[in-house]
């Protein structure tokens, strides 16, 4: 998963927040709550967030030279 260290629109550093809304995701928290506790107001971020996908297992069935 490759998760952009900055917002691409305002340059808000948003990766540290990746995990925090994983987290609350999966304890059953809705996305927008998520993105509300963790305190992404603009569109642009919370478009950043929501729009990763975990591609690791995917990349990690390659064969490495």
């Amino acid at each position: 998963m490759i998760i952009p260290i900055r917002c691409f629109s305002c340059g808000k550093p948003i990766a540290h927040l990746y995990g925090k809304y994983k987290q609350l995701v999966e304890e059953g928290k809705s996305q927008k709550d998520a993105l509300d506790e963790l305190g992404l107001k603009r569109y642009c971020c919370r478009a950043q967030i929501l729009g990763q996908t975990d591609t690791l297992e995917l990349i990690n069935k390659f064969k490495k030279f």
